[in-house]
């Protein structure tokens, strides 16, 4: 059992108010709160050894650079990954996606195909269509459900011998499906195909082991995880970032220099050209941490609690229609009232102090299929209380009888 009033002390902004009330915050898919233990390393940095790392000889650059490291380390533990160099900091899982997209620019042909699925966000739609302009690849769907949940039996009749990529989202951030990683991944491979998954609305919640489901290359951001923003994490396998070209070139990626020829560091560095976010990295680690002394297993069943609560609260109110219904989904639920906008809910939700993400969630697709604008969708985190989504409710109700 999770001790949640503890819990709720260390995150400072969840003692502030919101146009007077009392701040709920239910928008934890866009971006989680950080708790004061993540905040008080990034002051240390900063106020003790703000330092370039890995080229300087003096010791603020060591201390800077040895915490930097530790972080990769952490980060490797965390997600299981074989190797250290095989964790690749990035500004973000939107960052690691082009990255990756960037280089198969090269090992792509035309005729070749690549498969996304209905769910995806944008940033795990827009690259791969931006690589098919580059080199005349096929872009294929896995098409979806009305429980927005994908039809493997599709997913199975796409995949042939032209299939060299396959990139799916482990849950989707618009519904909150947890999609069959493991399935997808060896299916995809036993026509040699390679596996990305996006993993930024997952591993807030689950605990992904990159060496158990066998994927490619796996992707998330800190600051859905605690952390802050502006750095994420690529995870990739050696042998697959060794084929891989730089995504960018600039100090820290090279081995020699010349203005006949340069090459390239090994990994990680290749990819982590320039100065980093240094002291992203380092709360990324922090953050890692502080979770995990939480521990994940307890956090998916509390959430878990939070989402089945929320659910039942919400389908007693009439005419509302809760969108993603998924047998296995995480603690996201999207939602429409009748005919009102989900905009307009939102901004009288926000009047009471309450946060919820209202819009197409950066998942347009998904929206057309269900034939709406948006909706209006509260996700819930660790944090969060069974008295917030009561509070929430009542909240709800008032906003539907201004707006009938």
């Amino acid at each position: 059992m999770l001790d949640i009033q503890n819990i709720r002390k260390d995150f400072p902004i969840l003692q502030r108010e919101v146009n007077g009330k009392p701040l709920i915050y239910f928008d934890n898919a866009a971006t989680s709160q950080t708790p004061q233990q993540v905040i008080d390393v990034i002051v240390d940095y900063y106020s003790n050894y703000n330092a370039n790392i890995h080229r300087g000889v003096h010791s603020l650059s060591q201390e800077a650079t040895d915490a930097y490291e530790q972080a990769r380390l952490k980060i490797q533990k965390h997600f299981n990954a074989k190797h250290s160099h095989e964790i690749i900091f990035t500004a973000g899982t939107t960052h690691g996606i082009n990255l990756i997209a960037n280089g198969f620019s090269s090992l792509l042909k035309k005729g070749d195909e690549i498969i996304v699925s209905a769910l995806e966000h944008h940033s795990n739609i827009v690259p791969w269509q931006m690589l098919c302009e580059r080199t005349g690849a096929i872009l294929k769907v896995i098409p979806m459900n009305e429980n927005g949940e994908l039809i493997m039996s599709a997913y199975d009749a796409l995949l042939n011998e032209n299939t060299k990529l396959v990139f799916v989202n482990h849950i989707s951030n618009a519904l909150g499906t947890i999609n069959p990683i493991a399935y997808i991944i060896e299916k995809a491979h036993a026509v040699g195909a390679a596996v990305l998954v996006d993993g930024a609305q997952s591993c807030p919640h689950i605990k992904p082991d990159v060496q158990a489901l066998d994927v490619d290359f796996y992707v998330c951001s800190a600051h859905k995880m605690c952390g802050p923003t502006g750095v994420g994490m690529l995870y990739g396998k050696e042998a697959w970032l060794n084929k891989l070209p730089p995504y960018q070139g600039g100090g820290e990626m090279i081995a020699e220099v010349s203005f006949e020829k340069t090459t390239y560091a090994g990994l990680p560095h290749k990819f982590e050209a320039g100065t980093p976010n240094i002291c992203g990295g380092i709360a990324f680690g922090a953050a890692l941490d502080y979770m995990n002394a939480i521990g994940f297993d307890a956090i998916a069943n509390y959430e878990h609690e939070l989402l089945d609560y929320g659910t039942e609260q919400l389908l007693k109110i009439e005419g509302l229609k809760i969108y993603g219904t998924a047998k296995e989904k995480t603690s996201v639920i999207s939602f429409n009232v009748g005919t009102i906008h989900p905009y307009d809910i939102g901004t009288i939700l926000d009047k009471m102090g309450i946060a919820v993400r209202t819009g197409h969630h950066c998942a347009q697709p998904i929206m057309d299929f269900y034939k709406i604008p948006g909706t209006v969708r509260a996700s819930f985190m660790f944090y969060n209380t069974k008295e917030e989504i009561d509070a929430f409710i009542t909240a709800l109700k008032k906003a539907i009888m201004m707006l009938s």
